[in-house]
């Protein structure tokens, strides 16, 4: 499997509330309807900036997984395809020079 992290900030004016319901009932089925899903597709929220106790420059991770490389790739070109609306549905609820993502190696259990 291969996993890719990313972390998202919000665009400025947005409420945690409206990032949230964006993200979940606008761009995913976006992303879903442009690409077969990941063998994972997770977003996990922080807390509102105040409740969190520690300083952040990102509001949600985006965790996915994919069979293998050129599945990840296939995926990737199909969601950034010139034309398939995804970076100017992203300019809406994300400030996308804030936009950090990482294929990662992922370790899970304990020995």
């Amino acid at each position: 499997m291969i996993t890719t992290i990313a972390l998202l900030k919000a665009r400025e004016g947005l409420s945690r509330e409206e990032f949230v319901d964006y993200y979940e009932n606008r761009h995913v089925p976006l992303i879903l309807g442009l690409a077969p899903a990941p063998a994972l597709y997770t977003r996990n929220y922080l807390p509102e900036t105040g409740a969190r106790g520690f300083p952040a420059d990102f509001d949600v991770i985006t965790h996915m997984k994919f069979a293998d490389e050129a599945t990840r790739a296939a995926w990737l070109g199909l969601v950034l395809a010139e034309g398939s609306g995804v970076a100017e549905d992203e300019a809406r609820f994300l400030d996308r020079s804030r936009t950090r993502s990482w294929t990662v190696e992922e370790h899970s259990g304990s020995r």
